[in-house]
């Protein structure tokens, strides 16, 4: 299995000087994160990591040569990265030809959460948490009579329940193609305005009841790196619940 991973921001968010590294080279424990991905990746079987990258990729492929991933890991730039998400996921299209887990770069999170989407019955499955973090900013995975109706940070569908997405969504083959032509009216016409999650609702609109389903990670350790204070959350209250690799 291939995994895709969004690595191309600015991380603006974090509020730090002109310069500073993108966000997957962020350190905990004396590792960055695209070396803690790439050490789960490779102990679950995967096959590659495809990042599209765009923010300061020189340094993400000197961490990836300096890490010993070279092998492993492949870049993809993604020059319209600047204009929002749903770009870096335009530039990364092709990669979506066969099974795919698709990843934001900015989790740091426990490799049982990983396993479990991998192991999943279901080849189409969002990892989902139940303690949902307050505001705007989380992606909501919504529920009507345990059928998933919405798919967005700011959801419009009646439901009458809902998770947080951590981030990371597995997509069989037939899924995975469908992203291209899913993306590709907000990318021709122009539209900076739209967050990228929005061609995974339109795919899940457009399928089958059931086609989408959910593993419950709630309980694992994780976190979205986003803000300045998801920094200190990460190092002093996930960081030490995260579960060695075994071996």
């Amino acid at each position: 299995m291939k995994a895709v991973m969004l690595a191309a921001g600015v991380g603006s968010r974090l509020e730090k000087e002109a310069g500073f590294p993108p966000k997957t080279l962020l350190r905990f424990g004396g590792k960055s994160l695209v070396q803690r991905h790439a050490e789960i990746l490779k102990h679950l079987g995967f096959d590659e990591l495809v990042m599209g990258v765009g923010y300061q990729a020189n340094l993400i492929r000197a961490e990836i040569s300096a890490i010993g991933a070279s092998d492993f890991i492949r870049t993809v730039d993604c020059p319209e990265h600047a204009k929002g998400a749903i770009y870096t996921l335009w530039g990364l299209r092709a990669e979506f030809a066969g099974p795919t887990v698709f990843m934001d770069g900015d989790v740091l999170y426990d490799h049982r959460l990983m396993a479990q989407l991998v192991n999943s019955p279901h080849e189409t499955c969002f990892a989902m948490d139940r303690n949902v973090r307050p505001g705007d900013d989380p992606v909501k995975i919504c529920f009507k009579d345990k059928q998933i109706v919405d798919f967005h940070k700011q959801p419009t569908t009646p439901h009458d329940e809902f998770a947080e997405w951590i981030g990371f969504l597995r997509l069989s083959a037939a899924v995975a193609r469908q992203l291209e032509s899913a993306l590709r009216p907000y990318i021709e016409s122009g539209r900076t305005d739209v967050i990228y999650e929005q061609s995974f609702l339109d795919i899940l609109r457009n399928s089958p009841d059931g086609t989408f389903a959910v593993e419950d990670i709630t309980g694992l350790p994780w976190t979205e790196i986003d803000f300045p204070h998801d920094l200190t959350y990460a190092s002093t209250t996930i960081l030490p619940r995260l579960e060695p690799l075994p071996g």
